[in-house]
């Protein structure tokens, strides 16, 4: 039988400690420097409305993969996550591996931008990047990594326009969107779509920031406030943290018409997998993927689940297909130390073997 073993003296003095460690550690708070965004340097190549495409720069003792590398991330949260600390970068990692690293970042839409569609993102931004890099490597083709949402925009990308991707890089990527155990899917299957876009035109950051958060509520919007009081003291975790919290709460708005297509075809018909995807002209044929293609995920990710990523090997059409699995996070797979010592270096090598 379980005997609880907290005393009165015991919960006094461990309330003691932790007001002793608050107010340690309240002036490291206040005191705390600016918090960066993203650590590699980087130089603007190409700009186009809110959007502007970098392109980071190379270590000069490095021998650089020749075939240029795109990474294009999700439109809901802001790209430097790839980018967030000088021991925590994917970025900073695949450079030293020798990749020749390009990024999309999309910026921060605005009433303008409210009529954008996924035709626009993919067949026109994402395609007009493509070509600005292929122009100034006099390259025909390049490698793609596509991260999250951006994975599946990536996947879109190639299947319409295979003759331009040399290898496709998917990294906790959404395919089957109503896999079972997809909690975010489940919420949003019987989401009035139209009624929410045709009010609010933009979607706003801070909602589906809340979205996010209240997957995992306890642990998300609680308990690792009350943990941080054990970090407050040691000024390199603290700023750690608070990094993090940056980057979650630097939430961009969705514009209003992609966002319609995006959740209503591929979270509520599956399109994706069904083979009805849509993009402008072109009718979605993952088939058409027969470049070589990595697939990356992770274990215990509870925004994009495995079996949702999975789901590529049954829809490609090419023979040379690998998956790569990693025992972590949505988060954890980019941020994480063993993420630093396996993912990255294993993405540079499959592109290397193929470049």
């Amino acid at each position: 039988m379980f005997t609880n073993q907290i005393t009165p003296d015991k919960l006094a003095e461990e309330m003691q400690e932790y007001s002793r460690k608050l107010g340690q550690g309240v002036s490291n708070l206040l005191n705390a420097d600016k918090i960066d965004a993203g650590v590699t340097e980087k130089v603007e190549v190409y700009r186009e409305d809110k959007l502007v495409l970098y392109r980071y720069k190379a270590p000069s003792d490095v021998v650089q993969n020749q075939t240029p590398l795109l990474i294009v991330y999700a439109l809901v949260n802001r790209p430097y996550m790839t980018d967030i600390q000088e021991d925590r970068s994917t970025i900073r990692n695949l450079l030293a591996a020798g990749q020749d690293v390009y990024l999309i970042d999309w910026g921060y839409p605005d009433g303008a931008d409210r009529s954008l569609t996924l035709d626009d993102y993919i067949n026109g931004y994402i395609d007009r990047c493509v070509d600005v890099i292929c122009q100034r490597h006099c390259m025909q083709q390049l490698n793609i990594l596509g991260i999250c949402q951006g994975g599946t925009f990536s996947l879109c990308y190639s299947a319409i326009h295979p003759d331009k991707v040399k290898n496709l890089v998917a990294m906790v990527t959404p395919v089957d969107f109503k896999t079972p155990g997809n909690l975010l899917s489940s919420w949003v299957q019987h989401v009035d779509i139209d009624l929410l876009v045709d009010t609010l035109g933009n979607i706003p950051g801070e909602l589906l920031n809340w979205t996010f958060l209240s997957l995992k509520p306890f642990s998300l919007g609680g308990q690792k406030y009350v943990n941080v009081v054990d970090v407050l003291n040691d000024e390199a975790r603290l700023k750690n943290f608070l990094r993090m919290e940056k980057w979650i709460f630097d939430s961009p708005d969705q514009a209003g018409e992609t966002f319609r297509q995006f959740i209503i075809d591929f979270y509520q018909k599956n399109g994706l997998v069904e083979g009805n995807v849509q993009i402008g002209e072109h009718l979605v044929d993952l088939k058409q993927l027969t470049m070589p293609v990595l697939n990356v995920f992770a274990e215990q990710d509870h925004l994009v689940p495995p079996d949702a990523s999975r789901a590529l090997a049954k829809q490609v059409g090419t023979e040379d297909y690998t998956e790569l699995s990693f025992p972590g996070g949505h988060i954890g797979i980019y941020v994480s130390g063993k993420a630093q010592k396996e993912v990255t270096p294993a993405i540079a090598a499959w592109l290397d073997k193929r470049s």
